[in-house]
């Protein structure tokens, strides 16, 4: 079964609250098998607009990927983040 991947893009404008989400979401990501395998608040952008930080995390399957996206933990922690930034995110499924 192929890897699933949430990446994510996004522009902090509340540092503080950031970090609570990142204190909230931390736990989730593990929690459903989750591994934060790239993290960069200054991504090289070769085409298109960046928004700031950078981060990809495999999961077992896009399934999985999407059960941790949908979880009423990571529900919860997202409320946060959306007060404390904008961001674009993507489930993919690996190869």
């Amino acid at each position: 079964m192929p890897k699933g991947y949430l990446v994510a893009h996004i522009k902090v404008h509340d540092k503080e609250g950031f970090e609570k989400f990142k204190a909230m979401a931390g736990p989730v990501i593990g929690e459903y098998g989750g591994i934060v395998l790239a993290r960069d608040p200054n991504p090289e952008s070769r085409e298109g607009d960046t928004l700031g930080l950078c981060i990809v995390i495999e999961f077992d399957s896009v399934e999985r990927a999407r059960a941790f996206y949908e979880s009423e933990q990571y529900t919860a922690a997202r409320v946060v983040r959306e007060a404390a930034s904008i961001a674009h995110l993507v489930l993919i499924e690996g190869v």
